[in-house]
């Protein structure tokens, strides 16, 4: 196997005790700060440790296979990725999801740090691994889950992806005013936000309220909310609107709905400003969604590749 043939991209992001050391400019402050408000300093330290010892791991098998490359999560949207670069994201569920919406078929590898502290969902692999299921990527002899991702394009050709949800809103606890069109229906709603998730996204934000239903239901006697499922690779899409108020210049009655080549949604925004649209949580990453911008949510024409085995 030639080494030169073949890249590795190697996502990694700053643990806890590196976020605090910013806020702090040195360990030691930021350890009188956090053992000053009765919490245990030593977990930060514990984790980071793990957690460099996990990339040095990988950083070493991976460089017996290929090229690589390492990049913080922070420039990510900056990054221009190689059709044949194999991925390697080293962290939390969170960090895969944000990899993967800047990915087009690329191989993405998720491995879990710290097995002991994360769950790891979309992390099937730890660093020992990678010395199994790194040549197996490069061979293409590996099994990979395609996870269908989201799409907002904007009217003045702006484009974000998501791999878990969307949040469509304000960017503060007031209300968020907009024009929703959805399946040829069209209404003017205030409210806090819409989420629409895809099948990955089904067990994050779109969960959240689901439970809220649930709850409500169950007080009003209105018997068991079936909870929808849908697949990794499900070709549609799912909306909510978040506490839609119906008033004199607003209703609420398009507040939830499946998206797909059928059923379309579009809105437009009636914020002076605040207006934001981000994905997978991170709103450093957000595009503008002021007054007149017009938004439209599909499903995306690219997909994701998770490698399983």
């Amino acid at each position: 196997m030639d080494r030169g043939m073949h890249k590795v991209v190697m996502i990694k992001r700053r643990t806890r005790l590196e976020d605090l050391k910013r806020r702090y400019n040195t360990i030691e402050q930021a350890r009188f700060y956090v053992e000053h408000l009765g919490a245990d300093f030593g977990d930060y330290v514990l984790e980071h440790e793990n957690y460099y010892r996990a990339l040095e791991e990988v950083r070493t098998t991976a460089g017996q296979y290929a090229r690589l490359q390492e990049i913080d999560r922070e420039y990510i949207p900056n990054m221009i990725f190689s059709p044949d670069d194999i991925v390697v994201a080293v962290g939390q569920d969170g960090l895969v999801a944000n990899v993967m919406k800047y990915l087009d078929g690329q191989p993405l590898v998720g491995v879990n740090p710290d097995t002991d502290r994360w769950d790891g969902l979309l992390l099937p692999f730890e660093p020992g691994d990678m010395k199994r299921i790194l040549p197996r990527v490069i061979e293409g002899k590996c099994t990979a889950k395609t996870i269908t991702m989201g799409k907002a394009q904007t009217r003045d050709g702006q484009v974000m992806y998501a791999v878990n949800d969307f949040f469509i809103g304000i960017n503060n606890h007031t209300s968020a005013r907009y024009d929703i069109c959805y399946n040829g229906f069209v209404e003017s709603q205030s409210s806090s936000g819409i989420i629409v998730s895809t099948g990955l996204g089904m067990t994050g934000w779109h969960r959240s309220v689901m439970a809220q239903l649930k709850g409500m239901a169950r007080e009003f006697g209105l018997g068991t909310v079936q909870e929808p499922d849908r697949s990794w690779d499900s070709d549609e899409l799912i909306f909510q609107v978040r506490e839609p108020y119906p008033g004199k210049a607003t209703q609420a009655d398009i507040v939830y709905g499946t998206v797909n080549e059928e059923k379309r949604l579009s809105l437009v925004s009636g914020m002076a400003e605040g207006g934001v649209i981000f994905s997978d949580g991170i709103i450093d990453d957000m595009i503008d969604f002021n007054a007149g911008m017009e938004l439209k949510v599909s499903v995306a024409e690219r997909r994701g590749r998770l490698i399983v085995d």
